[in-house]
């Protein structure tokens, strides 16, 4: 095994304990490990695969269509360790299936929140891209996620993110005492302000790699918390890896159709994202 590249002569990837050939192209990313079984739960068929650090893996089947779930873990580093080793061994669409902190009373706790694109408030994006280099989703992976919601049901919201790699602070939530720097002060009204949606801490990570290295990501999250009513309840987790599961077989049939979607989607069809960004 190399330093510079961990891997082994199969392949194998150093954290994930992944090779080529382990897992289909299609992954869903959520954070907590057993969020991975929960998603495995919802699919068809289910295969257990590997389970190295917060690395958790499952492949299987939903509505036929074949699919497979990593953990992250937390925070963007991890998003960037788990990325570069999936695209090693051969996948290439993305959708990061995680939790997130409405700033709106309006994004109910139970709801989902599709990204589009996010803040990089985080610093792991920064050492591949500079400041200036958007952080934004897959068009394709994105209509996929809002036609899944639709089809199945489910509440969601269309919006831009905010990625903190702070928990705490970095999200304006006090520490030992009221302790805030001063910089944190007001900070989810400046991002109101800036009409923006949610925090997270993995999605602006997400996106800039993907951009970068050519393969297609997206997010959904599920809202756990709502700054504004100061509710926190860990709800819609089961949702959004439903909505995540469906838009990859809806992606899949695009795919296979060879039809291009952004085309064949009338103009009308096409703007009716507009009603779902938070105002």
């Amino acid at each position: 095994m190399r330093a510079d590249i961990p891997e082994t002569s199969k392949g194998e990837q150093y954290h994930i304990g992944l090779k080529p050939g382990d897992i289909p192209p299609y992954v869903l990313l959520p954070g907590d490990p057993k969020r991975s079984d929960l998603i495995a739960s919802i699919w068809d068929e289910s295969e257990f695969v590997a389970d190295k650090r917060q690395f958790r893996t499952f492949k299987g089947k939903y509505k036929g269509v074949e699919l497979a779930v990593t953990s992250t873990g937390i925070g963007p580093s991890a998003v960037e360790i788990a990325l570069v080793e999936l695209i090693r061994i051969g996948a290439h669409t993305f959708i990061r299936v995680g939790s997130t902190g409405s700033l709106w009373r309006e994004v109910e706790v139970g709801d989902v929140v599709i990204s589009y694109a996010a803040a990089r408030l985080e610093g792991t994006s920064s050492k591949y891209a500079p400041p200036y280099y958007p952080a934004i989703s897959d068009l394709k992976v994105t209509l996929a996620l809002m036609q899944a919601a639709e089809t199945l049901g489910v509440k969601y919201h269309l919006g831009i993110t905010a990625s903190s790699d702070s928990f705490y602070v970095g999200q304006e939530r006090p520490v030992f005492g009221g302790f805030l720097p001063r910089g944190y002060k007001g900070f989810i009204k400046e991002l109101k302000d800036l009409n923006v949606t949610n925090f997270e801490m993995e999605m602006a990570t997400l996106f800039v790699l993907a951009s970068i290295f050519g393969v297609r990501a997206g997010g959904v999250c599920a809202v756990f918390a709502n700054r504004e009513t100061n509710e926190f309840e860990k709800k819609g987790e089961k949702e959004a890896g439903m909505v995540a599961s469906e838009a990859v077989k809806i992606l899949s049939e695009w795919d296979e159709s060879g039809i291009d979607v952004l085309k064949d989607v009338s103009l009308r069809g096409n703007l009716r994202w507009l009603r779902h960004v938070k105002r």
